[in-house]
């Protein structure tokens, strides 16, 4: 069964792209330009969605416009630009300090997204030092410390413990990977800035389960509880979107997409294939789950992802009308769930068409 698994997948692997069809195209593209003229709407005055003190959350959208290049959003793109460069803190983030609250102004989460956003918006040639900085404290947040968090990330690295997650460790290598490029711009004489690759590695495969039912799954740290309970039923340890999001990480770490524990992680989500949950999760971070789902398995080169019957699923095709389907009269989407704040249209929307401009860029 092994045997006939790995050949699917490499079968699956070595496809070539699989175009949605005409229908699907036609309705996401539709789905998409009502998608963005409802972000259009929704953006606040000083450029930024939903809560100020997240610019993580204005990133997404900004994010979205930047790859759907619509000549439609560049009055949007260039005030939630604004927005964000504002957030610039003295120490190179890009978040809003918050005093007293537990994970801080969540430094690291939103300096990711918006040092990401920024970067596909053109901000390189715009405003280069806000993203070197950026860089610089992305990478001064690692941790350095032998142990259980070892070359992970957290949320703010002036907590007063060490902490790590998949989640943030996920976002860092990302922003550190997709922005690269960057450093090219780094003054003559100044060291340019990177992290430590190898403990990042490290850190994202420790995060994967190698025995039992739930092998190849991801975790989202190695302190939470095994297990929980979403819809009044016991989850799984490991999920979906964590799992899509370890995908996306072996992958930014340079493992080949034949590694077995990169084969271990699709043969997980084969067998856990779900567009009506997070699988493992129910309804809660329903968009992220889009959204990372579909970033991992176009970084993958996965056309059709092979399930546990031994059928393939052209997850373009299927991710594309569920968000369709999903989607509410006035453009946006939303999740009934506040788990992760996605009951926040402006969050779930921004989620929503990062997904799609994936689906329909193949």
């Amino acid at each position: 069964m092994k045997r006939l698994l790995a050949l699917a997948l490499g079968v699956a692997l070595a496809l070539p792209a699989w175009a949605l069809t005409d229908g699907t195209r036609a309705q996401a593209q539709a789905a998409l330009a009502r998608g963005f003229a409802w972000l259009r709407g929704a953006q606040q005055e000083d450029g930024s969605w939903s809560d100020r003190r997240f610019p993580g959350m204005s990133a997404l959208a900004l994010w979205a416009m930047a790859n759907a290049k619509d000549a439609a959003n560049a009055e949007a793109m260039r005030k939630a630009t604004a927005y964000i460069v504002s957030c610039a803190q003295p120490d190179g983030g890009l978040y809003v300090p918050i005093p007293g609250r537990r994970g801080g102004g969540l430094g690291n989460y939103n300096t990711c997204l918006c040092l990401t956003a920024l970067h596909a918006a053109g901000a390189k040639e715009t405003h280069p030092k806000i993203l070197l900085a950026a860089r610089a404290y992305v990478a001064s947040t690692q941790i350095e410390t032998e142990g259980l968090h070892e070359g992970g990330f957290g949320y703010d690295k002036s907590s007063p413990r060490a902490y790590t997650d998949l989640n943030n460790t996920f976002y860092a290598l990302e922003a550190m990977r997709v922005t690269a490029d960057v450093e090219e711009l780094r003054p003559a004489g100044e060291k340019r800035v990177d992290i430590d690759w190898d403990k990042a590695k490290k850190y994202v495969l420790s995060m994967q389960q190698t025995e039992g039912a739930d092998a190849g799954g991801f975790v989202y740290n190695r302190e939470t509880p095994r297990g929980g309970q979403a819809a009044g039923r016991e989850t799984l340890r490991s999920y979906g979107s964590m799992t899509y999001a370890g995908l996306l990480a072996m992958l930014h770490c340079d493992l080949s997409r034949d590694d077995p524990r990169v084969r271990s992680a699709y043969q997980w989500l084969g067998k856990h294939w779900s567009l009506e949950e997070n699988a493992g999760q129910g309804n809660q971070g329903l968009y992220f789950y889009y959204d990372v789902l579909a970033r991992a398995l176009d970084a993958a080169r996965v056309r059709r992802l092979p399930l546990a019957d031994g059928s393939q699923v052209d997850w373009r095709e299927e991710l594309a009308k569920a968000l369709i389907a999903r989607q509410r009269p006035n453009g946006s989407w939303v999740n009934a769930s506040n788990r992760y704040w996605e009951a926040d249209p402006a969050l779930s929307t921004g989620y929503a068409l990062l997904a799609l401009t994936v689906v329909l860029h193949e």
